[in-house]
């Protein structure tokens, strides 16, 4: 069988639910811990003790196989399991990290599973012990060939494994309930804890043995119908397991004396083992971990396949490509065997040292992590009201989800807090990693509908609160135009808004909308682009008009979703005085509509690399609250860090210039913001500008509305007084911000 060409369409295995999803989920469930150390769960925490954490330990799997049966039978669901469940609900961001984690977590899975089984044979047949290494390489390369030669020939063996397992545990139960005795039983109901293993130590040592039910779902992609097989055998998997592990509870409760319970209960089940069939419980424990090693082994290259195929991580590019005949994920098989015998070579000596077993409790985490991420998914796709989940399983609800999750997060913190910490900044680190690239991959996730749900909510509360000069933060319209040519208005608009309110870069294209249509479609491209490349947080406009003035005015007028209407119009200073009109009509129409305006005068942007200055001429408060509020703005970015802010007030000669000052130190006082004050004297305004803020790095200095002067007379004066000073901002306040407030 070769690997398929690049054009070929790789025909998928078709599984139902009893072999793809139920016997490989049964198989785990049922492993190692029913057979070495149930028994010894019983002894400690009593047999009422046992039950709560059968109860409390399954409650979080049947949580999570609800949440599980939700997403399935709401999206078709395709190869990588876990990983694509959790990214087509919460986006690439989260299924990538939790996909790697999973996929490392089945990978090194194997060679511990293949560590237990040849374990369970040493301790049987000890003299085969110095042939531990060379037995587990063996055991390991034989499932890997099952596994090569193909999937469906994985599944017909485990069925040999499932008819082993299972009559391992007829005997198991068989003889535990012959010998069961009423004395015995009360006996053991009670606990016996001691003061260093208490009841969620215990629950720690058996939580695992419900964990599994993620194995038939990394099945999905050889499934004939996942819709219906991935509830219905997940959820028959958990059954079948309770009900196995409860019988196992009560017989064995009643059968065995405490103290072989909690010193020998692997030795005590061969011993009660029906028709004196004790070896058949010796091949069901290596039937467990030999089922699990397959399942593991099954499942880690569909993940990782799954992955490759949705470009998560680049350099996983090789392993999306599978056979032309049941798309086998044989690259993926092949870097899962050459992990295990990685692991085996340096672990494989059969000591279980206390590095393996750290690893062990990581991968734990990991699974949990898994959970406890596929519950979030089905919580957020609920919660959010997203329209398209319409799951076809009923029996779900977001509350559900959200307990299941809670309950993962809390049994990895009572297993191993510190492997959980460390599994969490695993799987925090590769999210970051995978947030940070510019991904190409849209899922159609459900981050955008619960965003949208929260802002929708929260659009109509802010409705209900009406605004005040306290909590005025910025909501510019930014008059941008092509910003190709006016980096210097778009950077100051950004500076402007630092990070505490919103801004819109709007262009007006002149014309009938038929004209400019497919214009319109490359310039809302370019903008977008351009706000991109740039690094800009602000959204893009483009509107069409049949005169740009009437365009500025609809904007002007029409410009908000909802509550959140501009507050700040920030536009270019006009170039030429044939444009003074038109300005002057904008600028007071903005003022009748509740917005300040901020006309940029550009003079060039400030050298990246020094320690600015910003100076604010402070000419009463009418626009000068305004001007420290946005002064104060500007100095938080990052590019304006350390700058020194002074604020200067001119006033005539022989004025009191005490007075003056004092005012100004309540101004800064009020500000809460560091500032230098400078008191000036001087009858000539226009000079006095330039001697002091020539070597400024931007000018803060307060305008009016021309009203009934002449455009033109009111243009030159305020051109010829910014004349010789470096980028302005001039500020025509509405009055909603004071920073006296």
């Amino acid at each position: 069988m070769s690997d398929a060409a690049p054009n070929a369409a790789p025909s998928g295995n078709k599984f139902g639910t009893f072999g793809g999803v139920f016997t490989p989920s049964i198989l785990t469930i049922l492993g190692a811990i029913m057979f070495l150390r149930t028994g010894y769960v019983v002894g400690t925490a009593g047999i009422w003790g046992a039950v709560g954490i059968l109860v409390l330990a399954n409650s979080i799997t049947f949580l999570t196989g609800l949440s599980i049966c939700a997403i399935s039978t709401n999206t078709r669901v395709r190869g990588g399991g876990a990983y694509f469940l959790i990214s087509r609900s919460l986006g690439p961001g989260y299924g990538g990290a939790i996909g790697l984690a999973l996929f490392l977590a089945q990978a090194f899975s194997v060679p511990f599973y293949i560590l237990a089984f040849v374990e369970a044979l040493v301790a049987t047949f000890p003299g085969i012990a110095p042939y531990f290494l060379p037995i587990g390489l063996g055991t390991l390369t034989a499932l890997f060939a099952v596994n090569w030669v193909g999937s469906q020939y994985a599944i017909r063996a485990q069925y040999g494994i499932l008819a082993v397992l299972l009559s391992a545990v007829v005997v198991m139960l068989g003889g535990a309930g012959a010998g069961f005795e009423t004395a015995t039983f009360e006996a053991n109901v009670a606990h016996a804890f001691t003061g260093e293993v208490g009841f969620w130590a215990v629950f720690a040592i058996f939580f695992p043995a419900v964990t599994g039910i993620m194995t038939g779902v990394n099945m999905s992609g050889d499934l004939r119908d996942p819709s219906v097989s991935i509830p219905r055998g997940t959820l028959a998997a958990i059954a079948v397991g309770f009900v196995v592990y409860l019988a196992q509870i009560v017989l064995t409760g009643g059968s065995t004396a405490r103290e072989s319970l909690v010193d020998t209960p692997y030795e005590s089940l061969m011993a009660q083992a029906l028709f004196n069939a004790g070896p058949l419980i010796v091949a069901g424990v290596c039937a467990a971990t030999l089922s699990s090693a397959l399942g593991s082994l099954m499942g880690a290259p569909r993940i990782l396949q799954a992955l490759a195929k949705d470009d998560i991580f680049a350099f996983l590019g090789p392993f999306a490509k599978g056979t032309a005949k049941g798309d086998e994920p044989r690259r993926g098989l092949l870097a899962t065997y050459v992990l295990s015998v990685l692991v085996l070579v340096v672990a494989g000596n059969g000591s279980g040292g206390t590095a393996l077993n750290a690893v062990a409790s990581l991968l734990t985490m990991f699974f949990l992590y898994t959970y406890g991420m596929t519950n979030m998914a089905a919580f957020v796709e609920k919660a959010s009201g997203n329209p398209s989940f319409r799951p076809r399983f009923r029996l779900f609800h977001p509350i559900t989800a959200l307990l299941g999750a809670l309950g993962c997060v809390f049994a990895a913190i009572l297993i191993d807090p510190i492997g959980a910490g460390v599994a969490f900044a695993v799987v925090l680190g590769i999210f970051a990693s995978v947030e940070r690239r510019v991904l190409s991959t849209s899922f159609g996730d459900a981050r955008r509908g619960y965003v949208y749900s929260r802002v929708r909510s929260n659009l109509f509360k802010l409705d209900e609160h009406d605004p005040h000069p306290k909590n005025w933060r910025p909501t510019a319209l930014v008059l941008s135009g092509n910003p190709l040519s006016r980096l210097t208005l778009t950077r100051y608009a950004i500076w402007l808004e630092s990070g505490r309110g919103i801004a819109t870069l709007a262009r007006i294209l002149v014309g009938t909308l038929d004209d400019l249509l497919p214009k319109r479609d490359e310039a809302v491209r370019e903008l977008e682009e351009y706000i991109r490349e740039n690094r800009l947080e602000a959204f893009g406009e483009v509107l069409v008009a049949r005169e740009l003035d009437e365009g500025i005015s609809t904007l002007l007028q029409a410009h908000s979703i909802g509550p959140l209407k501009p507050n700040l119009v920030v536009s270019g200073w006009p170039g030429a005085p044939d444009r003074a009109a038109a300005f002057a009509r904008h600028v007071a129409l903005s003022l009748r509509l509740g917005m300040s305006h901020v006309a940029v005068l550009d003079r060039g942007l400030p050298p990246p690399v020094k320690q600015k200055r910003i100076d604010v001429w402070w000419r009463g408060q009418t626009n000068g609250s305004l001007m420290i509020i946005l002064a104060w703005l500007v100095s938080l970015n990052w590019e304006w860090g350390r700058s020194r802010v002074r604020i200067l007030r001119a006033v005539d000669p022989g004025a009191d210039t005490a007075a003056a000052r004092n005012d100004l130190r309540a101004l800064v006082e009020a500000a809460r913001m560091p500032g230098e004050i400078e008191i000036v004297e001087t009858a000539q305004l226009a000079e006095t500008l330039r001697a002091e803020s020539a070597d400024a790095d931007v000018v803060f200095l307060g305008f009016s509305p021309a009203g009934d002067a002449d455009p033109s007379e009111w243009y030159a004066r305020y051109t010829a007084l910014t004349e010789g000073l470096p980028t302005t901002l001039l500020v025509a306040s509405s009055g909603d911000a004071d920073v006296f407030a």
